[in-house]
């Protein structure tokens, strides 16, 4: 019984650690210029905020909520052109 509990865990720990080495050695997907003829500029764009006005609104009761502001987070991209 105790055999068969240390061959399950180094059987166990051999699986998690062929994993780890699979994962590394995974092709990463990368786009390079390359692969679009090499004539595009890219640049990157950083990340910004902007602010956006919801008009009031009235609901099903008739009660009318006032507008308000809200500010959303636009994350840093990648842009190309031609």
């Amino acid at each position: 019984m105790i055999a068969l509990g240390a061959a399950t865990a180094a059987l166990t720990a051999g699986v998690a650690f062929s994993s780890v080495g699979a994962a590394e050695a995974a092709p990463q997907q990368t786009v390079t210029a390359a692969a679009h003829g090499g004539k595009e500029k890219c640049h990157v764009v950083k990340g910004y905020w902007t602010k956006t006005w919801h008009k009031p609104t009235r609901d099903r009761h008739g009660k009318v909520h006032p507008g308000y502001w809200t500010k959303t987070w636009h994350k840093a991209h990648k842009v190309c052109h031609r």
